[in-house]
């Protein structure tokens, strides 16, 4: 549909269909195929649905196609558990060479995360590519960097997921994070060559709006502080309900606050945790969310690694203004990192608020960024692994903040990647038993719900490993990408 969202096309339909809640999960309208035209759907829509005995499910279901919807993967054999994820692989594996509603094409086959996310996401990929690399798959690794490359060059960055209603956000930048997986892999310095291009126009997307920022202000995913310091935020496009979480966002819109509410919970979206207290003005409340106001640690490091790679391989192909112009960049943003996100009143790494200008209270585990990328001296290295240590690392894991919410990417959950992330930052400051302890706590839990469930989860509760965990606006999917990832990377470190 040339990126045409179709929901657009069927707006009264869909908003009809989000506001009775006649599916379970939101998601299952914007996933749906259309089986006829649009046009043709309308015009029977609009001409039935006065009529007696009207009945909009049914309706629904004879004009949509919903097959493929949800992933649940289970088995009554309990194969050992790195058996059941080498079969996974296979099992989570789609492709999309043409568009089929809001599903957009991509040119190579690839893995989803599995549950309700039947499409290709976006930093989910890079933690599925730590375990296609002990799997060796290596030509799955390669298409998930091609069809990263695709998107960008097609759409100028890649979305949160491969659908249309995300092409307003993308979701943390690792693309180059991908390139150092595949090269390490593959022993091949060539990539870099291969995709400098596409690395410039991710970069170019995150920089967008630059040359329009005053001290203070905000444009696009980049701000300029009062000191005049360029430093990135996460940001939507679009300030209108999520179509995925439609209902939901319109509730919640009720008792909002602050300003821009939806494009605040998209931005939030951009960045993965959807949703944390980290993002909320009160600590506790989603209608108090202020993810605009906002300059984030994990994106800033993520972006540095950017900038870093794109030195790189300007290097290798004797490109030597350009070296020193992202060499230059590099460097700026880390002496930024340090100014802006190292909070010496609690001896960690924070988000900052920019008209506040200070950092945000909320203690959470994208303070291990620094450390994951080696950007952190000795000394803020050995405050964040007592942070960790002391306030993060549970029975079952690393959790993702200090606040019980309710919200998934709050305690008493743990995700997949910052167990990655963690027990690489220890080890990248010789921390080596916090990197083990990381290790066995967050495998053991996932063994253990493994045993007892015959699946591999999208997070874990990491408090009560008697218990799956829960939290957030849909239940705890299977499957799942990152979690066979990491758990085989962590295995095989």
């Amino acid at each position: 549909m040339n990126n045409q969202l179709y929901i657009n096309e069927i707006q009264t339909l869909f908003d009809d269909v989000q506001r009775s809640e006649i599916f379970e999960d939101q998601k299952m309208m914007t996933d749906a195929v259309p089986l006829f035209p649009v046009a043709e759907i309308n015009t029977k829509y609009e001409e039935e649905k006065g009529a007696e005995g009207f009945d909009l499910k049914d309706f629904v279901l004879a004009n949509f196609d919903f097959l493929g919807a949800k992933v649940s993967i289970q088995r009554q054999d309990h194969l050992p558990i790195e058996e059941h994820i080498e079969k996974l692989w296979d099992e989570l594996t789609r492709t999309a060479y043409e568009e089929k509603g809001t599903l957009l094409k991509l040119p190579k086959p690839y893995i989803v995360p599995g549950g309700r996310f039947n499409e290709f996401f976006y930093w989910d990929s890079y933690f599925i590519m730590l375990g296609l690399q002990v799997s060796d798959r290596v030509e799955m690794m390669e298409n998930i960097v091609e069809n990263c490359s695709y998107l960008i060059q097609n759409v100028g960055f890649v979305p949160n997921a491969s659908r249309t209603h995300f092409l307003s956000r993308s979701q943390p930048p690792y693309f180059s994070l991908m390139l150092d997986l595949l090269s390490e892999t593959t022993n091949d310095k060539s990539i870099y060559i291969k995709y400098y291009d596409t690395l410039e126009k991710e970069y170019a997307f995150w920089m967008d709006g630059e040359e329009w920022l005053t001290n203070g202000s905000g444009v696009k995913r980049i701000v300029k502080t009062e000191g005049g310091d360029l430093l990135n935020r996460y940001y939507d496009a679009e300030d209108a309900p999520r179509p995925e979480s439609y209902l939901i966002d319109i509730e919640d819109a009720e008792n909002a606050s602050g300003e821009e509410f939806y494009r605040n919970i998209r931005s939030a979206c951009e960045s993965g945790w959807d949703f944390s207290s980290r993002w909320f003005a009160d600590g506790e409340n989603i209608q108090t969310i202020e993810t605009l106001k906002l300059a984030e640690v994990d994106l800033n490091c993520l972006l540095w690694h950017l900038e870093m790679t794109l030195a790189t391989a300007s290097a290798l192909q004797n490109f030597t203004e350009k070296n020193n112009y992202f060499s230059e960049r590099a460097a700026k943003r880390r002496q930024m990192i340090n100014k802006y996100f190292w909070d010496e009143k609690t001896e960690n790494y924070k988000d900052y608020h920019i008209t506040k200008n200070t950092n945000t209270p909320s203690e959470h585990i994208a303070a291990l960024y620094p450390l994951f990328l080696k950007l952190a001296d000795e000394k803020q290295a050995e405050a964040v692994a007592k942070a960790i240590s002391e306030k993060f690392l549970y029975q079952g894991g690393l959790v993702t903040t200090t606040k019980k919410t309710g919200q998934q990417w709050d305690l008493p959950n743990a995700w997949a990647p910052y167990q990655w992330l963690g027990f690489k930052a220890m080890k990248n400051y010789g921390f080596d038993e916090l990197a083990e302890k990381i290790k066995t706590n967050w495998c053991l839990n996932v063994e253990r719900v493994y045993k007892n469930t015959g699946k591999l989860m999208e997070k874990y509760n990491a408090l009560d490993t008697e218990t799956i965990a829960g939290g957030g606006e849909y239940p705890n999917q299977d499957g799942f990408g990152w979690t066979n990832g990491v758990y085989l990377q962590l295995q095989h470190n």
